[in-house]
């Protein structure tokens, strides 16, 4: 299945777009915006439960009640949260190259290829990994 004109957002990316951050530069939000007019920004499952985990440990503060935050992510018509199927789940265990082993960045990666859409990081493992192009990025 191919998602070429989607992207995938590093869960970093997701916190920050959602929660109305700055931190993403403008050229980032040109192309997030461009991309919501006919396609779709896509977000790992893995990332909910990673979210969850940086606030469960007050690592992250969210604009509003987990529950409520991810309805709103949900609600977003151009937003879809993709599982974890089985072949996300092997590719995380069989990636090319030299990865590091966190799960969470192994499944978003695994997601990336599978899917062949980019990932959108800031994350400098992720961006060295995909100068390897092991996996297409959008750094921002």
């Amino acid at each position: 299945m191919s998602h070429k004109h989607d992207v995938i957002l590093d869960t970093h990316v997701a916190i920050w777009l959602l929660n109305g951050d700055n931190t993403l530069s403008s050229e980032s939000r040109e192309i997030l915006q461009s991309v919501c007019k006919s396609n779709f920004l896509l977000l790992s499952a893995i990332s909910i439960w990673e979210i969850a985990m940086l606030q469960s440990k007050k690592k992250i503060s969210l604009t509003q009640p987990m529950h409520t935050w991810i309805g709103r992510i949900k609600a977003l018509p151009f937003v879809k949260i993709v599982a974890i199927d089985e072949h996300i789940a092997i590719e995380s265990c069989k990636l090319p190259g030299e990865f590091h082993g966190d799960p969470a960045d192994r499944m978003i990666v695994a997601t990336s290829r599978i899917l062949d859409a980019p990932l959108m990081t800031r994350d400098r493992k992720i961006t060295e990994y995909g100068y390897q192009h092991f996996v297409r990025i959008i750094s921002c």
